[in-house]
């Protein structure tokens, strides 16, 4: 997609690699709907870019969020590409994890993405082409100790992502899924970045991942996974996945340590 002709809708904007996104994409031209419940910080980049951004404050896991949402998109005057950013991480061993937490993780990364996307298709299927951006992660390819809930949602994206890509496979409407490795943003917490450190696990900078999500933007990728080895060991995962659990086996005690130990 030429991105000077991009109308999207983002959530999840305020995060580190929403943020880092949407400076890219405005500098490039696009005109963008930003979504979320706090986004005080993008009001410098609107002054920065005045006509090009909107921001709406709406909470998605909500109806009357997701109301507010469609109405603002309908105002913007179209928009030809949504991008589901937003979401939450969890580093915690199962049985130490609370219900309540599990329930509000699966509700942000998948269900109100998947109703927002469905309240909002149609308006993507009036525009002669259009794109749906689902923000994955290596994880929804690769199950891994300690971020079991956080797997599962990333599981779920990836899954929704390819049946969404297939059902609408003869429509103007293409799916891209985008999922990143490791990255060092304000979601994750201190037990994590101590583990990522103990195990050299790669972090990559947000506005690396940022450049790298319009580049996939751009030329319509349709699935980009980012990272050495992580591409390898997503693909390992999938043809030999006991040669990955054999490796896991072993960063096991390091993985616990570091999970128990609360931030």
């Amino acid at each position: 997609m030429k991105l000077s002709e991009c109308r999207a809708v983002i959530t999840g904007a305020s995060g580190g690699i929403g943020q880092a996104l949407v400076a890219a994409l405005l500098a490039e031209g696009a005109h963008l709907l930003l979504v979320g419940r706090r986004l005080g910080q993008m009001q410098s980049l609107a002054q920065r870019y005045p006509g090009q951004m909107v921001v709406v404050k709406a909470d998605i896991s909500e109806r009357a969020g997701r109301d507010t949402v469609v109405a603002a998109a309908q105002r913007f005057g179209g928009i030809n590409t949504l991008i589901n950013a937003a979401g939450v991480n969890c580093f915690s061993l199962l049985d130490e994890h609370d219900e309540t937490d599990i329930a509000e993780l699966i509700g942000t990364n998948v269900t109100a993405t998947l109703q927002l996307t469905h309240r909002l298709l149609p308006l993507l299927r009036q525009q002669s082409r259009a794109l749906l951006v689902n923000l994955g992660s290596t994880l929804g390819a690769i199950g891994y100790p300690g971020f079991s809930v956080y797997c599962a949602s990333k599981f779920a994206l990836r899954g929704f992502s390819e049946a969404l890509r297939r059902e609408l496979a003869d429509t103007q409407v293409k799916v891209l899924y985008f999922a990143p490795r490791a990255t060092r943003t304000g979601m994750n917490a201190a037990n994590m970045v101590a583990m990522n450190d103990a195990l050299n696990v790669t972090m990559d900078d947000p506005l690396s991942v940022a450049a790298q999500l319009v580049e996939a933007i751009r030329r319509e990728h349709q699935e980009s996974y980012l990272g050495w080895p992580e591409k390898l060991f997503v693909r390992l995962n999938s043809l030999l996945p006991r040669l990955v659990d054999q490796a896991l086996r072993k960063q096991l005690p390091i993985i616990q340590r570091c999970a128990r130990s609360k931030p």
